[in-house]
């Protein structure tokens, strides 16, 4: 799925433009965010691509939701 990753004074969030969702981001696998799986408030589990640690924000990547059993 399409996730567009932005940071503001408050953190790291993910929008969802086809479910019209953004959600702050409140765990993160890796340090540098990208290739790993990060948590979202609301519970969804995402997968980020790798990517370069100072890749320029805002920018749209192709995520995937992990399930719970994941």
């Amino acid at each position: 799925m399409k996730v567009m990753i932005r940071k503001s004074e408050r953190g790291f969030s993910a929008y969802v433009p086809k479910k019209d969702l953004e959600e702050p981001i409140v765990r993160a696998e890796t340090e540098d965010l990208w290739g790993g799986v990060v948590t979202l408030k609301n519970g969804w589990r995402l997968d980020l691509p790798p990517m370069p640690a100072d890749t320029r924000l805002p920018i749209t990547v192709e995520a995937r939701k992990l399930g719970d059993d994941e």
